[in-house]
This record gives structure tokens, C-alpha cells and sequence, in this order.
């Protein structure tokens, strides 16, 4: 096995799969995350069927199905409620799971955790990366906190404001998309199955999605407001202001949200390194290489992909430098036509009536596109 060691940089969805999927094919894996406690955010999160099937293959996917909110459609309602369409979505992980979950971030999170403990990786929380040195064959690395090591293979898989990318020579930023998220976890109504989308209201869309039995994952899409908001205390009275003129079921769960209730805001950005993620033996993946907007909801499952591949190439007889190539050419195409066609339907958002618009063939024909193996 070329990898025997392997520093995982991030303990997120990408670094906690990627660090279980290289344990489990024999490699000794360290993961450092810089907060000093580890856990997910409260908010939800649509895990599409590749995603799903990412989660099965490192061991996750009973224990987050046993909250989560499975669901094989979505519906498409006008800002009063009223329906438009119901789709079913494809089976992008194969007919043998959900097309869907929708799950709380947290229990996802927690489920990875507690599978990366029992696998044996090394966590070190509250540290990351100081600097790294790269000779043939390995890469030393010095931590925030003084200490040092040697590694086969270094991995940043720390989010799009990644530190990691800029550490090995990555110049491309991410850049904002010109929209904005609010994001609440409420109390699920009792009609609620599935996801759901209103389209055609004051802002550019709202929607929510079942997360467990109890409970439900709701979000607006705004423009950009002052950025003194982001963070995750928006006001309360702010996503009232804004999300005025949605009905329906989205309407009645932004009116029953207590006045304690936690609101998620942020200006959603983008970036895709189109060139090799790698420097040597030291790399990033997920966010920190490719980050697009929700609109299709496959940020999760593209991070995943990229952990669960990765583990697999650089476990394998081929020798590291061309593992990397080879993960590069699988990865980079699939990861473009997603990216690329969420930002197309982030631009018909912004620029309702445009010409040519058809979000419902994007959508369909990129989910169509996934149903191939990663």
C-alpha cells in the first residue's frame, strides 16, 4: 500500500469520512480540527442518494437513516401554497436507497464522529496546521501548538475558507454568488413528507425539508444583505421581514418560530480549483476545492465522493504521485457539471424571466447525470 500515514486537515462531513474510509482500508490516520470541540451545527441538510451511498460504504448510514427523514420526491408550490408540480427525484445512490434524506447536521455529524473514534484515527482538536515541508516520498508538518510529524500523505479538507489551499500554493478564492441564505431548524407540521420549494414570492425562493420526526429544516434565499448579519444570530425579526408573502405550510412555520430561535444567515459563495488539488503529496478535496450553491443540494454528497475515492486510490497498488492524477481526471469532470450548472440555476434566481430559463431540465438532467458511479 503506497499511503500508510495520513494527516486529515478538518473534521467536517469531508475529513471525518475520508479519515474512516482510509482507516477501514488499513491505513494510520491522524485528524486535526481546530475547534477545540467537535461537533456539527445545529441546521439541517438534504443528503442526496450518492451521498447516502458515501455514508454506507464507511459504515454511517444505519445510524443516520434511524433519524433522518427519508423521501423519493419533492414539490414545487407557488408563494401562496398553492402546488404547481410534484417530481420524483432520481435515485442517485442506486434504487436500493432513498433519492433523499433529510437530516439534522449535528446527528450526522455526531454519527461520523463516534465511527472515527471507534476506527482508531488520532483527533487533535483545537490545532491545525503551522507549516508544511515536502521532500520525495513524505511531507513534514508542524502544528499550531509546536509539534511535529511525518506524514505519507497530508488531505485539507477544510471548508471553502480553506487554510490548507493557500498552505500549498492554491491562489483561486472563493467568490460570492450575489445570494444569501436564511436557515432556521422549527418544529415539523404534521403534513410535511418531503422537501418543498416556493418559487415566485418577494425574494428569490423558500422552502424546507423534514429532518426527523419532530422536527424540520427551513430556508430562504435573499440578496445579499449587510454583511454585519452573517452568522448565527441573525435577527429573528429580519427572516420575518423578509420571508412576508410566502403561505402555505412555509408560511405557518415561520410564524410559529419562538422568539429564541437560532437564525443561520450567510452570503453563499463559490469556488472550483480548476487545476490539480494537489502539491506533491499534500492536497485539498471538498469545500476546499470545490464549493457550490444549494441549488441542487449536492454539496454533501460531492464532498463525500471525493473522501470515499480518494481513500480507495491512494490505498490501492498505484504509486501515490499517479493515484493522485488518476483521482484528479475521475473527480474534477463530475464535479464541474455540478458546480457549473448550480451556478446557472443561482443566475436564473437572480435574473427571474430570463430567456431560455428551464431550472427544471438543469436539475433533472444534472441528478440524471449523478446517477453514474463516482
Amino acid at each position: 500500500m503506497p499511503v500508510h500515514k495520513v494527516l486529515v486537515v478538518g473534521g467536517g462531513i469531508t475529513g471525518s469520512v475520508l479519515s474512516l474510509a482510509l482507516a477501514q482500508r488499513g491505513a494510520e490516520v491522524e485528524l486535526v480540527e481546530i475547534s477545540p470541540q467537535w461537533f456539527g451545527v445545529g441546521h439541517g441538510i438534504t443528503v442526496q442518494g450518492n451521498a447516502l451511498k458515501a455514508l454506507r460504504s464507511v459504515g454511517v448510514l444505519d445510524r443516520v437513516l434511524a433519524r433522518a427523514v427519508p423521501f423519493d420526491q419533492m414539490r414545487l408550490r407557488r408563494a401562496d401554497g398553492e402546488l404547481i408540480t410534484e417530481l420524483a427525484t432520481p435515485h442517485t445512490g442506486g434504487d436500493d436507497l432513498p433519492s433523499t434524506a433529510g437530516a439534522l447536521r449535528s446527528d450526522l455529524q455526531d454519527a461520523l464522529c463516534d465511527a472515527v473514534y471507534a476506527h482508531g484515527v488520532q483527533v487533535r482538536l483545537g490545532l491545525s496546521v503551522a507549516s508544511l515541508d515536502q521532500s520525495p516520498g513524505h511531507v513534514d508538518v508542524t502544528f499550531t501548538d509546536g509539534s511535529a510529524a511525518r506524514y505519507d500523505l497530508v488531505v485539507g479538507a477544510d471548508g471553502i475558507n480553506s487554510q490548507m489551499r493557500a498552505m500549498i500554493g492554491i491562489t483561486t478564492k472563493p467568490k460570492p454568488v450575489g445570494m444569501s441564505i436564511f436557515r432556521v431548524v422549527a418544529d415539523r407540521p404534521a403534513e410535511m413528507d418531503c422537501a418543498e420549494v416556493y418559487y415566485g414570492g418577494p425574494r428569490y425562493k423558500a422552502g424546507y425539508s423534514p429532518i426527523s420526526a419532530d422536527e424540520c429544516y427551513a430556508y430562504l434565499l435573499d440578496e445579499n444583505l449587510d454583511a454585519s448579519l452573517v452568522g448565527p444570530r441573525a435577527p429573528l425579526s429580519l427572516l420575518r421581514e423578509r420571508g412576508a408573502g410566502y403561505g402555505g405550510t412555509w408560511g405557518k412555520i415561520l410564524a410559529s418560530l419562538p422568539d429564541d430561535t437560532a437564525v443561520d444567515y450567510r452570503w453563499i459563495e463559490a469556488i472550483l480549483v480548476d487545476e490539480p488539488w494537489h502539491r506533491g503529496r499534500a492536497m485539498v478535496i471538498g469545500d476546499a476545492a470545490h464549493a457550490c450553491p444549494p441549488l441542487i443540494a449536492q454539496g454533501a454528497a460531492m464532498c463525500a465522493e471525493d473522501a470515499v475515492v480518494l481513500a480507495e486510490m491512494v490505498t490501492g497498488d498505484t504509486p501515490v504521485e499517479q493515484a493522485l492524477e488518476a483521482f484528479m481526471a475521475r473527480r474534477l469532470p463530475r464535479v464541474r457539471v455540478v458546480l457549473e450548472n448550480s451556478l446557472q440555476l443561482a443566475d436564473w434566481e437572480i435574473r427571474p424571466g430570463t430567456p431560455g430559463a428551464d431550472p427544471g431540465r438543469i436539475m433533472s438532467d444534472t441528478l440524471s447525470f449523478l446517477t453514474a458511479a463516482a
